[in-house]
């Protein structure tokens, strides 16, 4: 079967994320989402997703088509359900809502009405909020290592570090440099992806993740859950952090709870708090809702969408959310929602950050890691350039 993730409802609650990409786009633990069902079923996957991001991840189809809601994660019983599913089937679950099917075509899967309605009545992992990718992590982490350490033989950890921890929950790919680091994975297993680095007085607790090409700088300290995508740099103090790629946060300071997208960058002595004052629930901007809604947590820290960057010794507080493309910089707190290609501060207030300086801007940081912008990419900058958060 050809295997397509699609985008439904929950996209909107997924933004600012989900802006710049299809939901199974989300990394959650080690892999995105859809190298988890990747992995799962042995195939590659396409996309359904908005028109606009349709050029940048196109959807294939054939004559037999597996469509897999985006935002769930794949588990042995769920698996199993759709792989038994025939043409012209919907898998379903209680709330009647759609969790897979199977049509041979693209006009068939626009057509449900017609469609044999199969109930799934087990439980299944998903995600359905921005906070879910930080609460999951832990173990998520945790299943993705088990599986893509499966039937390996890990690099030899130098001499020069201190485990603390049973050898077999820590993992190191071709390349890493790691010494003169204190490792503890008795909470959790550490993986180190191809070409990492972790530099000397460094301390890191598992779950942890530190994916291709990035690099901890010297005297880090980063407690679990948290994941580091391709190509970071990342400083100070983290706390069940999620980074999907690209974005550094390379200064002390201190951020917890949070999710940072891609082509970001915190700058030096940057705070983000996951903790109210009154140790309350805290409340979060929701894109689907237009307006805050509790997240029924106690810490929720930091939501930065791709391409925003804020100036040293920048402030959050918990639960901020900040759109595409914004450039912050001032002293004091941020406001908690900063709409897309915002610039400024809170005292002296935000204006539109431009396109063409947005534009500037992100083509420069992309020839930094030796890559080019694809023409494609800028259009669809440009076009949320046009959106009204």
């Amino acid at each position: 079967m050809n295997v397509i993730l699609f985008d439904n409802q929950i996209r909107t609650h997924l933004l600012p994320f989900t802006f710049t990409r299809p939901v199974a786009e989300i990394r959650a633990g080690i892999t995105t989402i859809r190298e988890k069902w990747e992995r799962a079923l042995k195939t590659n996957c396409s996309f359904f997703t908005q028109d606009y991001l349709s050029e940048l991840f196109p959807m294939g189809i054939t004559g037999d088509n597996l469509f897999v809601a985006g935002n769930l994660l794949p588990d042995r019983n769920f698996v199993d359900a759709i792989k038994t599913l025939q043409i012209g089937e919907v898998l379903k679950d209680s709330k009647n809502s759609v969790l897979a099917l199977r049509a041979g075509n693209f006009e068939e899967f626009t057509a449900l009405e017609n469609f044999k309605i199969v109930l799934y009545s087990s439980k299944i992992k998903s995600i359905t909020s921005k906070q879910d990718i930080f609460s999951l992590n832990n173990d998520l982490i945790i299943n993705d290592f088990d599986e893509l350490t499966k039937r390996r033989k890990s690099c030899v950890l130098s001499a020069s570090n201190k485990l603390i921890g049973n050898p077999k929950n820590i993992f190191i790919e071709a390349g890493a440099k790691i010494e003169g680091v204190i490792i503890n994975c008795e909470t959790g297993p550490v993986y180190f992806g191809r070409d990492t680095q972790v530099m000397e007085g460094s301390c890191i607790r598992g779950p942890f993740a530190l994916l291709e090409g990035s690099i901890v700088k010297m005297n880090t300290k980063i407690y679990g859950a948290t994941t580091i995508g391709p190509y970071c740099k990342v400083g100070g103090e983290l706390n069940n952090v999620v980074m999907f790629g690209y974005s550094n946060k390379a200064h002390d300071g201190f951020l917890g709870n949070a999710v940072i997208g891609t082509w970001c960058n915190i700058g030096a002595g940057s705070d983000a708090s996951n903790l109210k004052n009154n140790y309350g629930e805290i409340a979060q901007w929701n894109y689907a809702l237009k307006s805050y809604e509790n997240t029924g947590l106690q810490f929720c820290g930091l939501m930065m969408g791709d391409h925003s960057k804020c100036s040293i010794g920048s402030m959050f507080n918990t639960g901020t959310v900040i759109g595409v493309a914004c450039n912050l910089f001032g002293t004091g707190f941020h406001r908690t929602f900063i709409p897309s290609f915002s610039m400024g501060n809170r005292n002296q207030g935000y204006t539109q950050y431009a396109i063409e300086k947005v534009l500037e801007s992100e083509r420069a940081m992309f020839l930094r890691r030796g890559i080019g912008m694809d023409e494609t990419y800028g259009k669809m900058l440009e076009y949320l350039s046009r959106l009204n958060d």
